[in-house]
């Protein structure tokens, strides 16, 4: 990736580190600091994520690297990482590249030779694809951060569903249940990184319509009917209110553009019925 790339990788994932942490690596951590290496002597790059970390097993410094491509000489890139944090920081390594191409990941994760007992090389590091990842196994957590990562999942079943799972991904980040700010910031991520595995004319086609929907969801219309209690509708079924009021709040919300089948749900009213109202 380039240097411009990286930047924009470190600003998106820098949210998601505690996620990646916890579920990728499975770490039991306090987290203590943020550290920079910068190799200043050999190239000019910033690593993308280290942090200063409190394990069971003492204090080490978590290293994740992103890659959208694949790249013969990472292991090189790694294992220099690797002495400028043992070096400057005099902490151990745990290293992971985090790898989110379109295509199979095929680097090597490893540096070794031996020329005798006393000349030897034995280095490793994680290699995780996201694309290995099932969709269903992010969504029975609450790791919400990850779901901006969503479009680059389950490789098989993406390449199956092409659009529709897009839109899958797309509804789950909807249905996150935290404050629409957050939302649309994990969907704004998802938008850019769904440019990876797909075209952009059906990127903005699928995101359209969770931006509309969040517009929705901040109209005042929405909060009005969200704070009379008429969105519980939904799981137990509008307990009060007229047909006439039903009625009058449909077409609020068809006003505000809402699709039928949610209008469906809040109200009660059957789908013919608003039909009609559009006209």
């Amino acid at each position: 990736m380039t240097q411009k790339y990286d930047i924009t990788m470190k600003n998106i994932f820098s949210d998601m580190a505690d996620d990646i942490m916890s579920y990728f690596l499975g770490l039991q951590y306090t987290k203590i600091d943020e550290l920079n290496i910068e190799f200043a002597r050999v190239e000019r790059r910033d690593s993308d994520m280290i942090f200063k970390c409190t394990t069971d097993k003492g204090n080490v410094a978590v290293h994740i690297e992103f890659q959208s491509e694949n790249d013969g000489k990472m292991p090189y890139r790694m294992l220099r990482y690797s002495l400028e944090i043992m070096e400057k920081h005099d902490l151990l390594p745990y290293q992971i590249v985090i790898y989110i191409g379109k295509d199979n990941a095929n680097m090597k994760n490893s540096l070794n030779y031996n020329f005798g007992e006393q000349n030897t090389l034995d280095y490793k590091y994680r290699i995780i694809n996201v694309g290995d990842i099932k969709y269903t196994d992010v969504l029975k957590t609450n790791y919400y951060d990850l779901y901006s990562l969503l479009p680059l999942m389950d490789k098989n079943r993406r390449k199956e569903e092409g659009e529709k799972y897009l839109e899958r991904c797309v509804e789950a980040i909807k249905d996150i249940p935290l404050d629409i700010n957050k939302k649309k910031d994990i969907a704004f991520k998802a938008e850019i990184l769904s440019g990876i595995v797909y075209k952009r004319e059906v990127i903005e086609k699928v995101f359209s319509e969770v931006i509309r929907m969040f517009r929705i969801e901040e109209s005042e219309t929405y909060k009005m009917i969200i704070e009379k209690g008429i969105e519980k509708g939904i799981e137990k079924g509008i307990e009060r209110g007229a047909k006439k009021e039903k009625i009058s709040i449909a077409k609020k919300l068809l006003k505000e553009g809402m699709d039928i089948d949610r209008i469906a749900e809040i109200t009660e009213l059957s789908k013919d019925e608003i039909k009609k109202l559009m006209n």
